[in-house]
């Protein structure tokens, strides 16, 4: 007789468990969608601004060589701006780049690596997100419980 009350304990606790668990996710679906889009954002903008402070960085060094050094922005001025055409050299070719070229080599650049799938939610949520799945899960939830607790109520006591 013990056995039989721990065995329905445990099954008790498991299907209402299993029910509860597919009933909150099923009525919290929205909530934690918004949870993952969320997370996925505070991690973009993590990433944007350790990307900005190296940028910082960058520039406070270049300014401050700037400072200490001036002629190096005479060195500088030729390959970011190209060589001036009277101190060319005849047989020297300058190629120049255009436009389109500095914008797609912009974007390539800019790219993020880590865009992929890291932050993005899980497939569990991404599948019960579905109305018709999330209503299926909602009374398989609802299902789950009703049948814990028909199913494995409390024995009555024999009257003998």
């Amino acid at each position: 007789m013990r056995t039989r009350n721990v065995i329905r304990a445990v099954l008790f606790v498991l299907f209402f468990g299993i029910g509860a668990a597919s009933l909150a996710s099923a009525i919290l679906c929205d909530d934690l969608v918004q949870y993952y889009q969320n997370k996925d954002l505070l991690r973009r903008a993590q990433q944007s601004l350790s990307r900005l402070k190296s940028l910082n960085a960058d520039y406070d060094m270049l300014l401050k060589r700037l400072e200490e050094n001036p002629n190096l922005f005479k060195r500088l001025a030729p390959a970011t701006l190209g060589p001036d055409p009277k101190h060319r050299d005849a047989n020297t070719v300058y190629p120049r780049v255009t436009a389109e070229q500095l914008a797609a080599a912009r974007r390539a650049l800019m790219k993020d690596p880590n865009e992929s799938a890291a932050g993005a939610m899980p497939t569990w949520l991404s599948r019960a997100r579905e109305p018709s799945r999330r209503i299926m899960l909602f009374v398989c939830g609802v299902v789950l419980i009703l049948t814990s607790f028909v199913c494995f109520r409390p024995a009555k006591p024999n009257a003998g």
